[in-house]
Protein backbone atom coordinates (compact mmCIF):
# COMPACT_ATOMS: atom_id res chain seq x y z
CA UNK A 1 0.00 0.00 0.00
CA UNK A 2 1.37 3.48 -1.62
CA UNK A 3 -1.16 5.86 -1.55
CA UNK A 4 -1.27 8.12 0.85
CA UNK A 5 -2.53 11.39 2.41
CA UNK A 6 -2.00 13.11 5.56
CA UNK A 7 -4.28 12.17 8.63
CA UNK A 8 -6.87 14.22 8.86
CA UNK A 9 -6.64 17.24 12.04
CA UNK A 10 -9.03 16.66 14.70
CA UNK A 11 -11.90 19.46 15.16
CA UNK A 12 -11.03 21.54 17.88
CA UNK A 13 -8.58 24.45 18.67
CA UNK A 14 -5.90 25.41 16.42
CA UNK A 15 -3.81 28.90 17.39
CA UNK A 16 -1.14 30.46 15.22
CA UNK A 17 1.55 31.43 17.00
CA UNK A 18 5.20 32.69 17.22
CA UNK A 19 3.93 35.61 14.46
CA UNK A 20 4.91 39.19 16.75
CA UNK A 21 8.15 36.65 18.16
CA UNK A 22 9.15 33.49 16.80
CA UNK A 23 9.45 30.56 18.81
CA UNK A 24 13.66 29.92 19.44
CA UNK A 25 14.78 26.43 18.43
CA UNK A 26 17.35 24.58 19.84
CA UNK A 27 18.95 23.68 16.77
CA UNK A 28 19.36 27.33 16.22
CA UNK A 29 16.55 28.83 14.11
CA UNK A 30 12.68 30.19 14.76
CA UNK A 31 9.75 29.45 14.48
CA UNK A 32 6.48 31.53 13.15
CA UNK A 33 4.44 31.93 13.11
CA UNK A 34 3.06 28.37 13.42
CA UNK A 35 0.14 26.47 14.29
CA UNK A 36 -1.10 24.75 17.21
CA UNK A 37 -3.55 22.19 17.80
CA UNK A 38 -4.82 21.51 21.45
CA UNK A 39 -8.14 20.21 22.94
CA UNK A 40 -9.45 21.20 26.43
CA UNK A 41 -12.13 19.46 28.94
CA UNK A 42 -14.13 20.71 31.71
CA UNK A 43 -13.86 24.49 32.98
CA UNK A 44 -11.16 27.02 33.82
CA UNK A 45 -12.11 28.30 37.19
CA UNK A 46 -11.88 32.63 37.39
CA UNK A 47 -8.52 32.38 39.47
CA UNK A 48 -7.14 29.96 36.27
CA UNK A 49 -5.86 27.85 39.21
CA UNK A 50 -7.43 24.57 38.54
CA UNK A 51 -5.38 23.62 35.00
CA UNK A 52 -4.30 20.63 34.16
CA UNK A 53 -1.63 20.12 31.15
CA UNK A 54 -1.54 16.98 29.95
CA UNK A 55 1.98 15.85 27.30
CA UNK A 56 1.14 12.86 25.44
CA UNK A 57 3.62 10.20 24.39
CA UNK A 58 5.31 9.84 20.61
CA UNK A 59 2.18 8.11 19.17
CA UNK A 60 -0.34 9.96 20.93
CA UNK A 61 -2.43 13.34 20.28
CA UNK A 62 -4.52 15.90 21.98
CA UNK A 63 -7.17 13.72 21.97
CA UNK A 64 -7.03 12.83 25.34
CA UNK A 65 -10.83 11.57 26.16
CA UNK A 66 -13.84 11.28 24.73
CA UNK A 67 -14.12 9.31 20.89
CA UNK A 68 -11.68 10.16 18.88
CA UNK A 69 -13.24 12.13 15.96
CA UNK A 70 -10.40 10.96 13.63
CA UNK A 71 -9.94 7.23 14.29
CA UNK A 72 -13.54 6.73 16.03
CA UNK A 73 -11.89 4.76 18.99
CA UNK A 74 -11.81 6.10 22.86
CA UNK A 75 -8.87 9.15 23.13
CA UNK A 76 -5.78 7.85 24.60
CA UNK A 77 -6.40 8.49 28.18
CA UNK A 78 -9.63 8.55 28.22
CA UNK A 79 -10.30 6.11 31.22
CA UNK A 80 -8.12 8.68 32.93
CA UNK A 81 -9.80 11.94 32.19
CA UNK A 82 -13.87 13.29 32.34
CA UNK A 83 -16.36 13.82 34.63
CA UNK A 84 -15.63 12.07 37.89
CA UNK A 85 -12.80 10.13 36.68
CA UNK A 86 -9.23 10.34 38.19
CA UNK A 87 -8.59 13.42 36.27
CA UNK A 88 -11.97 14.85 37.02
CA UNK A 89 -13.12 17.49 34.59
CA UNK A 90 -15.85 18.76 36.36
CA UNK A 91 -13.41 20.10 39.10
CA UNK A 92 -10.25 20.66 36.51
CA UNK A 93 -9.89 21.94 33.33
CA UNK A 94 -7.49 19.90 31.34
CA UNK A 95 -5.34 20.90 28.06
CA UNK A 96 -3.18 19.17 25.86
CA UNK A 97 -1.80 20.25 22.69
CA UNK A 98 -0.29 18.13 19.56
CA UNK A 99 3.55 18.75 19.93
CA UNK A 100 5.13 20.60 17.65
CA UNK A 101 6.47 17.95 14.79
CA UNK A 102 3.19 16.30 14.99
CA UNK A 103 0.44 15.78 12.00
CA UNK A 104 -2.24 16.02 13.96
CA UNK A 105 -3.06 20.20 12.95
CA UNK A 106 0.42 21.13 15.15
CA UNK A 107 3.20 23.24 12.60
CA UNK A 108 4.85 19.64 11.06
CA UNK A 109 5.83 18.06 7.71
CA UNK A 110 2.58 18.14 6.42
CA UNK A 111 1.61 21.80 7.72
CA UNK A 112 2.06 25.16 5.48
CA UNK A 113 4.88 26.62 5.57
CA UNK A 114 4.17 29.99 5.74
CA UNK A 115 6.99 31.73 4.39
CA UNK A 116 6.44 29.43 1.23
CA UNK A 117 2.62 29.21 1.35
CA UNK A 118 3.53 25.25 0.49
CA UNK A 119 4.01 22.08 2.59
CA UNK A 120 6.82 22.13 4.83
CA UNK A 121 7.95 18.38 3.98
CA UNK A 122 11.64 17.92 4.48
CA UNK A 123 12.24 21.30 4.89
CA UNK A 124 10.42 21.23 8.57
CA UNK A 125 13.20 21.86 11.15
CA UNK A 126 14.38 19.36 13.73
CA UNK A 127 12.63 19.92 16.67
CA UNK A 128 13.86 18.85 21.07
CA UNK A 129 11.65 18.37 24.02
CA UNK A 130 12.39 21.88 25.07
CA UNK A 131 10.64 23.61 21.78
CA UNK A 132 7.62 21.15 22.62
CA UNK A 133 7.14 22.84 25.74
CA UNK A 134 8.41 26.33 24.41
CA UNK A 135 5.35 26.15 22.15
CA UNK A 136 2.96 24.55 25.35
CA UNK A 137 4.46 27.94 27.11
CA UNK A 138 3.50 30.45 24.63
CA UNK A 139 -0.19 28.77 24.27
CA UNK A 140 -0.60 29.30 27.78
CA UNK A 141 0.65 32.79 27.42
CA UNK A 142 -1.89 32.94 24.90
CA UNK A 143 -4.41 31.82 26.98
CA UNK A 144 -3.69 34.21 30.01
CA UNK A 145 -2.56 31.67 32.11
CA UNK A 146 0.21 32.24 34.31
CA UNK A 147 0.84 28.94 35.94
CA UNK A 148 -0.21 25.20 35.83
CA UNK A 149 -1.97 23.37 38.77
CA UNK A 150 0.11 20.15 37.25
CA UNK A 151 1.63 19.16 34.59
CA UNK A 152 0.96 15.20 33.20
CA UNK A 153 2.51 12.80 31.20
CA UNK A 154 3.97 9.11 30.11
CA UNK A 155 6.77 8.23 28.08
CA UNK A 156 7.60 11.22 25.96
CA UNK A 157 4.89 13.10 27.89
CA UNK A 158 7.24 12.21 30.74
CA UNK A 159 10.14 14.36 29.73
CA UNK A 160 7.63 16.92 28.68
CA UNK A 161 6.97 17.33 32.32
CA UNK A 162 10.34 16.79 33.35
CA UNK A 163 11.46 19.61 30.76
CA UNK A 164 8.49 21.91 32.26
CA UNK A 165 10.14 21.18 36.13
CA UNK A 166 13.96 22.14 34.83
CA UNK A 167 12.84 25.60 32.97
CA UNK A 168 9.38 26.56 34.29
CA UNK A 169 9.44 25.93 37.74
CA UNK A 170 8.04 28.99 38.90
CA UNK A 171 4.98 28.19 36.85
CA UNK A 172 4.25 24.32 37.67
CA UNK A 173 2.52 23.71 41.29
CA UNK A 174 2.73 19.77 40.73
CA UNK A 175 3.89 17.50 38.02
CA UNK A 176 3.26 13.95 37.15
CA UNK A 177 6.02 11.86 35.11
CA UNK A 178 5.32 8.01 34.41
CA UNK A 179 7.22 5.57 32.22
CA UNK A 180 9.99 8.24 31.66
CA UNK A 181 13.76 9.16 32.03
CA UNK A 182 15.87 12.18 31.84
CA UNK A 183 17.83 11.07 28.84
CA UNK A 184 17.47 8.01 26.07
CA UNK A 185 20.06 5.11 27.06
CA UNK A 186 22.18 3.68 23.99
CA UNK A 187 19.30 1.04 23.57
CA UNK A 188 16.55 3.18 23.50
CA UNK A 189 18.19 5.52 20.79
CA UNK A 190 18.92 2.09 18.95
CA UNK A 191 15.77 1.26 18.67
CA UNK A 192 14.09 4.40 17.41
CA UNK A 193 17.25 4.29 15.03
CA UNK A 194 16.38 0.62 13.23
CA UNK A 195 12.56 2.36 13.31
CA UNK A 196 13.61 6.01 11.49
CA UNK A 197 15.87 3.58 9.28
CA UNK A 198 13.07 1.27 7.95
CA UNK A 199 10.95 4.57 7.22
CA UNK A 200 14.45 6.24 5.29
CA UNK A 201 14.79 2.65 3.38
CA UNK A 202 10.96 2.95 2.07
CA UNK A 203 11.72 3.90 -1.77
CA UNK A 204 8.76 5.75 -1.16
CA UNK A 205 10.47 8.25 1.17
CA UNK A 206 11.88 10.34 -1.66
CA UNK A 207 14.58 12.54 0.72
CA UNK A 208 11.22 13.38 2.87
CA UNK A 209 9.72 15.21 0.15
CA UNK A 210 6.40 12.56 -0.53
CA UNK A 211 4.05 14.91 0.81
CA UNK A 212 1.54 15.61 -2.06
CA UNK A 213 2.99 13.04 -4.65
CA UNK A 214 0.31 10.57 -3.40
CA UNK A 215 2.73 8.04 -2.03
CA UNK A 216 4.66 7.89 1.27
CA UNK A 217 6.58 4.99 2.87
CA UNK A 218 3.78 3.60 4.80
CA UNK A 219 5.54 0.34 4.47
CA UNK A 220 8.34 1.40 6.20
CA UNK A 221 6.21 3.45 8.90
CA UNK A 222 4.32 0.23 9.41
CA UNK A 223 7.60 -1.61 10.38
CA UNK A 224 8.50 1.20 12.70
CA UNK A 225 5.44 0.68 14.53
CA UNK A 226 5.55 -2.70 14.81
CA UNK A 227 8.90 -2.55 16.73
CA UNK A 228 8.08 -0.13 18.81
CA UNK A 229 4.48 -1.75 19.81
CA UNK A 230 6.64 -4.71 20.62
CA UNK A 231 8.79 -2.65 22.22
CA UNK A 232 5.80 -1.22 24.57
CA UNK A 233 4.97 -4.46 25.79
CA UNK A 234 6.64 -7.44 27.83
CA UNK A 235 7.87 -10.45 27.31
CA UNK A 236 5.63 -12.27 29.96
CA UNK A 237 2.51 -10.69 28.72
CA UNK A 238 2.99 -11.60 24.67
CA UNK A 239 3.70 -15.14 26.30
CA UNK A 240 0.43 -15.38 28.42
CA UNK A 241 -1.30 -13.60 25.58
CA UNK A 242 -0.01 -15.23 22.62
CA UNK A 243 2.81 -18.21 23.41
CA UNK A 244 3.93 -19.90 20.35
CA UNK A 245 -0.47 -20.51 19.27
CA UNK A 246 -0.50 -20.02 15.09
CA UNK A 247 -2.93 -17.30 13.15
CA UNK A 248 -5.84 -19.63 11.72
CA UNK A 249 -3.73 -22.53 11.19
CA UNK A 250 -2.65 -26.07 12.40
CA UNK A 251 0.58 -26.08 10.78
CA UNK A 252 2.69 -23.32 10.12
CA UNK A 253 2.84 -22.38 6.44
CA UNK A 254 6.49 -22.91 5.59
CA UNK A 255 6.58 -19.60 3.68
CA UNK A 256 7.57 -15.81 4.71
CA UNK A 257 4.14 -14.65 5.38
CA UNK A 258 2.37 -14.66 8.76
CA UNK A 259 2.59 -17.77 10.34
CA UNK A 260 2.37 -16.87 14.13
CA UNK A 261 -0.80 -14.85 16.41
CA UNK A 262 1.84 -12.16 17.45
CA UNK A 263 3.33 -11.77 13.72
CA UNK A 264 -0.75 -10.83 13.13
CA UNK A 265 -1.04 -8.56 16.21
CA UNK A 266 1.88 -6.39 15.48
CA UNK A 267 0.83 -6.24 11.36
CA UNK A 268 -2.47 -4.72 12.58
CA UNK A 269 -0.62 -2.31 14.97
CA UNK A 270 1.44 -1.27 12.03
CA UNK A 271 -1.26 -1.05 9.90
CA UNK A 272 -3.70 0.90 12.07
CA UNK A 273 -0.73 3.83 12.74
CA UNK A 274 -0.05 4.70 9.06
CA UNK A 275 -3.88 5.77 8.96
CA UNK A 276 -3.47 8.24 11.06
CA UNK A 277 1.13 9.35 11.70
CA UNK A 278 3.13 10.80 8.95
CA UNK A 279 6.34 9.64 8.52
CA UNK A 280 8.35 12.37 8.67
CA UNK A 281 6.82 13.10 11.94
CA UNK A 282 7.54 9.79 13.25
CA UNK A 283 11.15 10.62 12.42
CA UNK A 284 11.37 14.47 13.52
CA UNK A 285 9.38 13.16 17.43
CA UNK A 286 12.03 10.01 18.01
CA UNK A 287 14.57 12.36 17.45
CA UNK A 288 13.35 14.87 19.48
CA UNK A 289 13.20 12.34 22.24
CA UNK A 290 16.90 10.73 21.40
CA UNK A 291 18.41 14.47 21.96
CA UNK A 292 16.32 14.70 25.33
CA UNK A 293 18.82 15.28 28.16
CA UNK A 294 18.16 16.93 30.71
CA UNK A 295 21.77 17.62 32.35
CA UNK A 296 24.33 16.68 29.69
CA UNK A 297 27.65 17.40 32.27
CA UNK A 298 25.49 14.55 34.38
CA UNK A 299 24.47 16.84 37.32
CA UNK A 300 20.76 16.11 37.76
CA UNK A 301 20.03 17.02 40.97
CA UNK A 302 21.65 20.62 39.93
CA UNK A 303 18.80 21.09 37.39
CA UNK A 304 15.95 20.82 39.90
CA UNK A 305 17.63 22.86 43.23
CA UNK A 306 15.04 25.24 44.21
CA UNK A 307 11.98 23.56 42.40
CA UNK A 308 9.02 24.18 44.83
CA UNK A 309 6.92 21.68 42.93
CA UNK A 310 5.77 18.59 44.04
CA UNK A 311 6.63 15.68 41.75
CA UNK A 312 4.86 12.20 41.46
CA UNK A 313 7.02 9.66 39.90
CA UNK A 314 5.87 6.22 38.53
CA UNK A 315 7.43 3.15 36.91
CA UNK A 316 6.57 -0.11 36.13
CA UNK A 317 8.66 -3.19 36.83
CA UNK A 318 7.96 -5.10 33.76
CA UNK A 319 8.88 -2.16 31.79
CA UNK A 320 12.51 -3.12 30.05
CA UNK A 321 11.68 -0.08 27.29
CA UNK A 322 12.11 2.70 30.10
CA UNK A 323 12.96 0.53 33.26
CA UNK A 324 12.38 1.15 36.71
CA UNK A 325 16.00 2.09 36.97
CA UNK A 326 15.81 5.54 35.05
CA UNK A 327 12.93 6.68 37.61
CA UNK A 328 15.34 5.93 40.37
CA UNK A 329 17.48 8.30 39.25
CA UNK A 330 15.20 11.02 38.99
CA UNK A 331 13.98 10.15 42.36
CA UNK A 332 17.73 10.56 43.80
CA UNK A 333 18.35 13.73 42.07
CA UNK A 334 15.16 14.75 43.10
CA UNK A 335 16.33 14.09 46.57
CA UNK A 336 19.10 15.54 46.52
CA UNK A 337 18.02 18.60 45.33
CA UNK A 338 15.43 18.58 48.25
CA UNK A 339 12.24 18.54 45.68
CA UNK A 340 9.48 16.93 47.58
CA UNK A 341 8.59 13.95 45.74
CA UNK A 342 6.67 10.47 45.72
CA UNK A 343 8.38 7.64 43.90
CA UNK A 344 6.47 4.76 43.10
CA UNK A 345 7.00 1.31 41.47
CA UNK A 346 4.43 -0.79 40.26
CA UNK A 347 3.73 -4.44 39.54
CA UNK A 348 2.21 -5.06 35.88
CA UNK A 349 2.47 -6.93 33.30
CA UNK A 350 2.25 -5.17 30.35
CA UNK A 351 5.45 -2.78 30.13
CA UNK A 352 5.75 0.37 29.07
CA UNK A 353 2.06 0.59 28.06
CA UNK A 354 1.22 0.16 31.54
CA UNK A 355 1.15 3.70 32.45
CA UNK A 356 -1.98 3.99 29.42
CA UNK A 357 -4.00 0.81 31.60
CA UNK A 358 -5.33 0.08 34.63
CA UNK A 359 -3.30 -1.08 37.14
CA UNK A 360 -5.10 -0.28 40.54
CA UNK A 361 -2.09 0.77 42.93
CA UNK A 362 -1.39 3.36 40.75
CA UNK A 363 -4.72 4.70 40.19
CA UNK A 364 -5.48 4.69 44.15
CA UNK A 365 -1.89 6.43 44.92
CA UNK A 366 -2.42 8.86 41.54
CA UNK A 367 -6.05 9.50 42.93
CA UNK A 368 -4.66 10.27 46.66
CA UNK A 369 -1.32 12.60 44.88
CA UNK A 370 -3.68 14.79 43.08
CA UNK A 371 -6.24 15.45 45.75
CA UNK A 372 -3.78 16.27 47.98
CA UNK A 373 -2.34 18.62 45.58
CA UNK A 374 -5.22 20.39 44.92
CA UNK A 375 -6.31 20.75 48.92
CA UNK A 376 -2.60 22.28 49.08
CA UNK A 377 -4.01 24.29 45.92
CA UNK A 378 -7.11 25.55 47.80
CA UNK A 379 -9.13 24.15 45.50
CA UNK A 380 -12.62 22.73 46.03
CA UNK A 381 -13.45 19.18 47.01
CA UNK A 382 -15.07 16.64 44.68
CA UNK A 383 -18.68 17.41 44.10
Amino acid sequence: MTEFSPPKTPPGHVLILGDATPLPLDSGGHLGPFPLAYSTYGTMNAAKSNVILIAHALTGDQVVSGTHPVTKRPGWWDRMVGPGRIIDTNRFFVICANVIGGCMGSAGPAAINPATGQLWSADFPFITIGDMVRAQARLLDHLGIDDLFMAIGGSMGGMQVLQWLRDYPQRLFAGAALATAARHSPQQIGLHSIGRRAILADPHWQDGRYHGTGHAPIAGLEVARMLAHLSYRAPEEFDSRFGRALQDRDQPAYGPGIDYQVENYLAYHGRRFVERFDPASYILITKAMDYFDLAPDGDLAARFVGARTHMFLGAYESDWLYPPAQTQLLADAMARADVVHIHRCYQAIAGHDSFLLEIEPFDADFARFINEMATKRGLPAPR
